[in-house]
């Protein structure tokens, strides 16, 4: 598969998302799934900043965001507090080397 047939099918996969997303929140939660999977695991930085700049989306994309993609989730939380571990940890470990 070349470049142009790779860039074709994004953009087809992208419009898919615009079109279940136009619908949100009345989408069905396979169709839920689907963007949610997408925005998390396969859409790029240009993927996500060209559905942003649609202003034909925009309020059930601001919508969609803030109640499922921005959102912090139990699993960001045990990340940030496992890395505030490892921080405090290393810090502690210096000292006790120091003193």
């Amino acid at each position: 598969m070349d470049h142009s047939q790779d860039g074709a099918a994004v953009a087809a996969r992208r419009m898919q998302i615009e079109t279940a997303l136009a619908d949100y929140p009345h989408v069905t939660k396979e169709s839920l799934g689907g963007l949610i999977h997408w925005f998390r695991k396969e859409a790029s930085a240009l993927d996500v900043a060209m559905l942003a700049s649609n202003e034909a989306i925009a309020e059930p994309y601001r919508l969609f965001r803030a109640d499922h993609i921005d959102r912090m989730t139990p699993q960001d939380v045990m990340k940030g507090l496992a890395f505030a571990a490892a921080v405090a940890a290393a810090v502690l470990f210096i000292i006790w080397w120091v003193v």
